[in-house]
């Protein structure tokens, strides 16, 4: 099969690349793969972090994509289609995250010769503005088939588009390719933290709605014994957390690293901590998630969005029904108290196993052909 993927590949960083990368790795092996990605993802005055690119010393993978579309040039909209479309695809498959996305894939999608299926990471974000909606729905209507990663999404596509094309919900694999793990004493030292202490981690993109300064505040509740690391780029001013964090009576046994963590170095983190923390507000799946299991990392997560069914309901950690930091200290107490991380990590095995990148691109390709046939039909 000929499969185009358009979706930002390297050289911009971040979840979505990275995804999009370990796809296109797990289709390359059977099909004819050809990757399409932006010469303009978002303006920089738009760009809420430092750089959208990948630095020189990360291992980022360097997928050969055709850099084609500048999000907010509609004669690069033609281009793309014309690029796209002369590739001949069978199926294309596009990735979609915001719906500042929404006008230029919307467009491309209504003129794709071939099926068309999106992989929605977002139908509704998390931090809201009045385009998002009409936005949205232009975009989702012009794809042929889509693939939610939670049934939380699924249910935010139906509730945006009532004749909405064919919906198959996908979990996030696991990703793979962050290397193995290392040993837990010496990821401590690097760090520069006690070998005795119980290790949280809240990892990745700092923003208002993934509740850190919930963690904080449940982290000044505990004991001596505990440890907490914040390891991610903020996006936004980072001045309300530290000043939580300077009042903060354990403040000495907070790790800060507020910047963008480059993939070697995400092992250290991941290997040095005894849980992950995700104290979100708002959430459909996650992909910090897919890190933490990958290291065999169990999670406690806030209930929302689509945490509960990726998490509690496959055993790989708890989750807690309410945002408030008392909650959440219990329930990190309770965590290492019970200690049933050999349970979790017995879960997580299992779950790497069923939600393997070459499960997922099956379950892609099969969604593919049953599109082909009707089309051909």
């Amino acid at each position: 099969m000929r499969i185009a993927i358009l979706s930002p590949f390297y050289p911009y960083r971040g979840g979505i690349a990275q995804f999009s990368a370990s796809l296109y790795r797990e289709l390359e092996k059977e099909h004819q793969v050809k990757a399409f990605t932006f010469t303009r993802q978002y303006p920089s005055i738009l760009f809420p972090g430092k750089t959208q690119y990948v630095s020189a010393d990360d291992a980022a993978d360097k997928i050969e994509a055709y850099r084609v579309l500048d999000s907010i040039n509609p004669l690069s909209y033609l281009k793309t289609v014309k690029a796209i479309n002369a590739f001949e695809p069978d199926v294309v498959i596009l990735r979609y995250w915001m719906p500042f996305f929404g006008p230029s894939l919307g467009f491309i999608a209504r003129h794709m010769k071939s099926p068309v299926i999106s992989i929605v990471d977002n139908a509704v974000p998390h931090e809201r503005r009045f385009f998002d909606i009409p936005f949205s729905k232009y975009f989702l209507l012009a794809n042929d088939g889509l693939i939610a990663m939670s049934d939380s999404v699924k249910k935010d596509i139906q509730s945006l588009v009532l004749k909405h094309p064919p919906i198959e919900v996908l979990p996030h694999p696991v990703y793979n390719h962050f290397g193995v793990k290392l040993d837990k004493e010496q990821s401590k030292q690097y760090l520069g933290i006690d070998s005795h202490q119980n290790v949280l981690l809240f990892f990745g993109i700092i923003r208002d709605y993934k509740g850190l300064d919930l963690l904080i505040e449940a982290f000044s509740k505990l004991d001596s014994t505990y440890s907490l690391i914040i390891a991610g780029e903020s996006y936004g001013s980072f001045d309300g957390y530290q000043k939580s964090i300077d009042r903060n009576p354990n403040r000495e046994r907070i790790h800060v690293y507020n910047r963008y963590v480059p993939d070697h170095e995400v092992a250290q983190f991941f290997s040095a901590a005894d849980i992950c923390i995700l104290p979100y507000r708002s959430a459909t799946q996650s992909g910090i998630t897919a890190i933490a299991l990958h290291f065999d990392l169990p999670v406690i997560a806030t209930d929302t969005g689509g945490l509960r069914q990726s998490i509690a309901e496959v055993g790989m950690g708890e989750v807690i029904e309410d945002f408030e930091s008392d909650t959440l200290a219990e329930a990190i107490e309770k965590y290492f108290k019970d200690n049933r991380i050999d349970e979790y990590q017995l879960n997580i095995s299992k779950h790497k196993e069923e939600n393997s990148w070459s499960r997922f691109a099956e379950s892609t390709v099969k969604l593919a052909e049953k599109l082909l046939k009707k089309t051909k039909s």
